[in-house]
């Protein structure tokens, strides 16, 4: 099996909710045949029920309250799917939901619940499980607490500050493996990239159309390596690819590699995932930020809470070296071309839509200007041009929405919490004192 189609698998794996409850059903297996291997060894004293009847009564109660709670979460997930997909944006079924391990757990612990007091009624013919019995009745007193808990971390987990926080932290995840090394640290210089001149032979997309999901650089390299030649990705993690579209190129004695071989490098899917796209965090809260900014749903706070975490990613990469696409082998020789997002795409898709669709309320326009004279104030020089170009876009846009000068001058003020939290001192003078050596 290549290693796009394990990659494939694992990510399946991660986000499938049907996985748990069928390895719970293996695990339950094994339990109950301890249980009643203990029971038929030991002198277990009932306490459970008063009697035989009793316990086989509680074991009904067990089982129903299971099904009970079993399928309540899935209704009510189906559910918070759905409002939660039409309020917010789609993408966060695959990136919050469905990648949720608590969900999963739980629904796990339930299905185990189920099982085992089926199992232990089931092998209660001749005589009672006491210690099966008592065992159960703890699951379902476990499940109960479960259920209550699982009502409320859901409750708080659909709220939009938490979902782009959750973003957030998947993104900066994502942002320290791609950009591992930050601007303070004293970097090698790569050899110059040189001209590389047509292909000696490109190798096409077989199959069927998708996204590129991963792709794995570490192999690619050394292949690349062990051929003496150079392998160049004609599309970055998270661009659409068409069957027959130019996959490679390669250059050199990479040209002798094998197209299957090649292929295998690398894992298509029907949409983007998190894992290798150092930008889909960004792309998720924007869109959170525009769904809030639309007319139907006018909320604009929402928008603002997603501008605290775009300004949390891009002071994070801002600190980063963003490499320059070209990737070296141990002896410092070219062997991959990997294109990968610079800091104008950051900016630029952490700024323009937000600006397009919300320029024209206070809370928003405000709530960007403070973060990019934050980030202007903190980041190094060479960040600043992007930032000065979104700035003065805003201004302009700011200019041409407000007829009222009394407006205008509440819109261009910056402002952490959009509307309300603006302090007498200036946003330059306030980072400049404590925010410049976060």
């Amino acid at each position: 099996m290549g290693w796009n189609r394990w990659y494939a698998a694992r990510s399946y794996v991660r986000t499938a909710l049907w996985i748990v409850p069928l390895l719970t059903l293996v695990v339950e297996q094994v339990v109950i045949r301890i249980a009643a291997s203990v029971d038929a060894q030991v002198a277990w004293v009932p306490w459970v029920g008063a009697s035989a009847q009793g316990i086989l009564g509680e074991l009904d109660t067990i089982s129903t309250l299971a099904i009970s709670f079993i399928v309540f979460t899935f209704g009510s997930l189906l559910v918070a799917i759905q409002v939660a997909g039409g309020q917010l944006t789609p993408r966060i079924i695959a990136t919050t939901l469905l990648r949720n391990n608590v969900i999963r757990f739980t629904v796990g612990l339930f299905s185990f619940t189920l099982f085992f007091a089926v199992g232990i009624k089931a092998r209660s013919d001749d005589r009672i499980l006491h210690v099966g019995g008592t065992l159960a009745v703890f699951l379902g007193i476990a499940s109960t607490m479960a259920f209550l808990f699982l009502i409320d971390y859901t409750a708080r987990l659909l709220r939009p500050v938490a979902i782009v926080w959750r973003i957030g932290e998947q993104g900066i995840k994502v942002i320290d493996s791609v950009y591992p090394e930050t601007v303070e640290l004293p970097l090698i210089s790569a050899p110059t990239r040189p001209a590389l001149g047509p292909p000696a032979r490109v190798v096409v997309h077989r199959g069927k159309s998708g996204v590129v999901l991963a792709v794995n650089l570490a192999t690619l390299v050394a292949l690349a390596r062990d051929a003496e030649g150079i392998i160049e990705c004609v599309h970055r993690v998270g661009n659409f690819v068409a069957a027959e579209e130019p996959l490679f190129h390669l250059y050199g004695g990479a040209a002798a590699l094998g197209d299957d071989r090649l292929r295998a490098q690398v894992a298509f899917g029907a949409e983007r995932t998190i894992e290798q796209d150092s930008t889909f965090a960004f792309r998720v809260i924007v869109d959170v930020a525009i769904k809030a900014l639309s007319k139907a749903i006018n909320d604009p706070t929402t928008a603002v809470l997603s501008l605290d975490q775009l300004h949390r990613l891009l002071r994070i990469v801002g600190r980063r070296h963003l490499h320059d696409d070209s990737l070296h082998d141990g002896k410092g020789q070219l062997r991959l071309i990997f294109p990968t997002p610079g800091w104008d795409d950051f900016v630029q898709l952490a700024c323009r839509e937000i600006r397009l669709y919300g320029a024209e309320n206070f809370q928003v326009a405000r709530r960007m200007r403070a973060m990019i004279e934050n980030l202007m104030v903190i980041l190094p020089a060479r960040r600043h041009p992007a930032l000065q170009l979104e700035l003065d876009l805003l201004q302009r846009a700011l200019a041409k929405l407000h007829d009222f000068p009394e407006d205008l001058a509440l819109a261009c003020k910056a402002d952490l919490q959009g509307l309300g939290g603006a302090s007498s001192l200036s946003a330059q003078e306030l980072w400049a004192r404590g925010d410049r050596h976060s």
